[in-house]
């Protein structure tokens, strides 16, 4: 019985042993099981870590350049690179124009664009097309004062590149549709709010931004935008807009005074093709109001007293001069949505001046190169300027123009509504673009109610409103002339639209 029991215990012994070797083993195999699937974590950890760092590091030099082609942003192309970095205002960018941001690491050169070399040009426009192009690079925010002095480093994207498209870059056609035209390698392509097209008139040029990240540990990203510029929301459907119930008209009764809403004066590549705008445009009122028959102040119509000076508002001729209704955005008809305008402009300026201004405060950068926005929070009158205005000027106050100045762009005086010229002999006046009155003010300089129509409605004595030029017979040319390619040029931009976003597969 003794040695039964003996070599049962033996085998029992040996069976727990290989069940505690069985179990060891299996916790052998799950811990490895944990360390690797750990080490598995970890990996995709580190991986998304590494590809989302990538990410939006290529973002960010996407979005730099996005910001530095607005020209009110401080940083802007316009402020800190090379005068010939973007084409002059008004300019288009055409196929081949390209530009690069550079942002160099500690052991990079400067030109980031040799040591990473941008590959993707050629792949949409096509083999050679690079080294062909017209190239220029300007540095980074990251990399001049007062970015660089910082402990932290910048975003770690290389380049980024900036340039106009094609249909042969986009590989598809845009408009017109339809008309069995192959991809056009040449003509630049533009955003009409709604569609791609090549055609310009109205539209927008759309932009492509492309961004190189890279990473120490070698992760790479190429991200692309594109994008268009985002107009202001003001419609000018005249040369000359009076926008407000019961319009205040003094017209001039010089031979030489013209107000002529055919388009003129082309700017950079823009020409002047646009379709005639009315000459003078009013929201409410009649043709009565300007004409001399029952306005003394209005358009002469002729003899007895003068010539009849009704063919100098054009593009229609005599008798009827081109003075019409016009309807106007919805932002443009309330003194509330003026007032939204006025401060979304004021907001973008370049220059802005609270009280009254004189020529003296205008600018001495502004130039048809470099066209400006300004504000005059108050009275503005010019008295001898002899001098060419640029750009988009806003007067909340009266505006009395010089005798002798001209204006290259957009003028809008809203709050007083009230532009006043007084002309003697031998005086040269030229306004090519258009010009935009309104009346939100009461005599007082309060806001009138937000919901209600602006007008011109003179409230009192010395404080009346509209347009008042004068200019005696013996002065020499004067006249407001409609130009599309001005009115672009110096229309702000609210910024740059994103049209689309997509990675680029490497």
């Amino acid at each position: 019985m003794r040695a039964r029991s003996t070599v049962r215990n033996q085998r029992e012994s040996g069976i727990a042993l290989l069940i505690a070797i069985f179990i060891l083993l299996l916790i052998s195999v799950v811990g490895i099981a944990l360390i690797v699937s750990s080490g598995t974590e970890s990996a995709l950890a580190g991986n998304y870590r590494s590809s989302t760092g990538v990410y939006y590091a290529a973002l960010a030099g996407l979005e730099e350049a996005r910001g530095r082609l607005l020209a009110k942003n401080p940083s802007s192309f316009l402020k800190t690179a090379p005068a010939t970095f973007l084409p002059p205002p008004g300019t288009q960018w055409d196929i081949g124009y390209v530009r690069y941001v550079s942002n160099p690491g500690p052991a990079d050169p400067a030109d980031t664009t040799a040591a990473y070399l941008d590959t993707e040009y050629d792949s949409e426009f096509g083999p050679g097309k690079l080294g062909a192009a017209n190239k220029q690079t300007t540095q980074s925010v990251w990399n001049v004062a007062p970015l660089n002095t910082l402990p932290v480093p910048g975003p770690l994207y290389k380049w980024v590149r900036i340039n106009a498209i094609s249909e042969v870059s986009l590989q598809r056609q845009v408009a017109p549709f339809g008309d069995g035209h192959t991809a056009d390698p040449t003509k630049p392509i533009y955003y009409d709010g709604a569609l791609l097209t090549v055609t310009p008139t109205g539209a927008r040029q759309v932009l492509e931004i492309t961004s190189l990240a890279v990473l120490p540990n070698g992760s790479q990203k190429i991200v692309q935008y594109l994008v268009a510029p985002v107009p202001l929301d003001l419609s000018l459907p005249a040369a000359l807009t009076l926008d407000g119930n019961t319009p205040q008209f003094t017209a001039s009764p010089s031979p030489s005074f013209w107000v002529d809403g055919t388009d003129h004066g082309g700017v950079g590549t823009c020409n002047p093709t646009a379709p005639p705008v009315a000459a003078v445009g009013y929201t409410s009122g009649s043709l009565s109001d300007f004409v001399q028959s029952s306005n003394p102040s209005g358009i002469p119509i002729g003899p007895p007293s003068s010539a009849d000076l009704r063919n100098h508002y054009t593009p229609f001729t005599a008798p009827n001069p081109d003075i019409v209704p016009i309807t106007l955005s919805l932002n443009l008809q309330t003194v509330g949505g003026l007032n939204a305008l006025v401060q979304t402009i004021t907001q973008s300026a370049d220059v802005v001046v609270n009280g009254s201004a004189t020529e003296a405060n205008m600018p001495a950068a502004m130039s048809a190169s470099n066209p400006m926005t300004i504000v005059i929070n108050g009275d503005l009158t010019f008295s001898g300027w002899h001098g060419t205005g640029y750009g988009l000027l806003l007067v909340t106050g009266k505006f009395t123009y010089d005798p002798d100045a001209s204006w290259d762009g957009i003028i809008l005086v809203i709050g007083k509504g009230w532009m006043y010229s007084h002309q003697g002999a031998y005086t040269t006046t030229q306004i090519q673009g258009a010009v935009f009155l309104a009346r939100t003010l009461d005599a007082s300089g309060n806001p009138l109610p937000q919901s209600s129509p602006p007008t011109f409605t003179p409230v009192s004595s010395a404080s009346p409103s509209g347009f008042d030029f004068h200019n005696t017979p013996n002065s020499l040319t004067n006249r407001i002339y409609y130009s599309n390619c001005w009115i672009q040029t110096a229309m702000p931009s609210a910024g740059y639209q994103v049209l689309s976003f997509h990675e680029i597969a490497q």
